[in-house]
């Protein structure tokens, strides 16, 4: 397991309530309500972990896939996105989540895509810290 020599960054948020309650960011950007979904027996009408899980995985491999072909000097169309569907379910012993990741990368071709999808699978913290623990899928829109 690699660790960071030196943190750049760190956010910190609390939850109260557990999944039908309130998580709160310590600058207060971020203030929602939790629930449970209807699909795992609960009321719905907010947010979840598993949403959560989804933007901020979204978002950060798309900033790996930045990162990656700027190194290359590989122009990324503003339009390009992430798409990440995290499921959850029943592991022995408790509870294991399931990620799909779809990147769309217009204007490069599917065979450079790959290349650079890869490449920021491993740049990635998001990646990192779920490999060889969460079955992670990459494809390509």
């Amino acid at each position: 397991m690699s660790k960071p020599e030196k943190i750049i960054y760190k956010a910190t948020a609390t939850s109260t309530g557990g999944r039908d309650g309130r998580s709160k960011s310590s600058d207060g950007i971020i203030d929602l309500a939790l629930a449970v979904p209807t699909e795992m027996g609960g009321k719905g009408g907010a947010t979840n972990p598993e949403q959560l899980f989804a933007s901020g995985y979204s978002a950060c491999f798309l900033g790996a896939l930045k990162f990656v072909a700027g190194k290359e000097k590989v122009q990324i169309s503003p339009d390009a996105s992430v798409k990440a569907e995290v499921g959850i379910g029943e592991i022995p012993g408790g509870f294991g989540i399931d990620v799909d990741l779809t990147v769309s990368l217009p204007g490069l071709d599917k065979a450079k895509a790959q290349e650079l999808v890869e490449k920021a699978h491993h740049v990635c913290p998001y990646s990192n810290a779920t490999r060889n623990n969460v079955d992670v899928r990459l494809h390509i829109a």
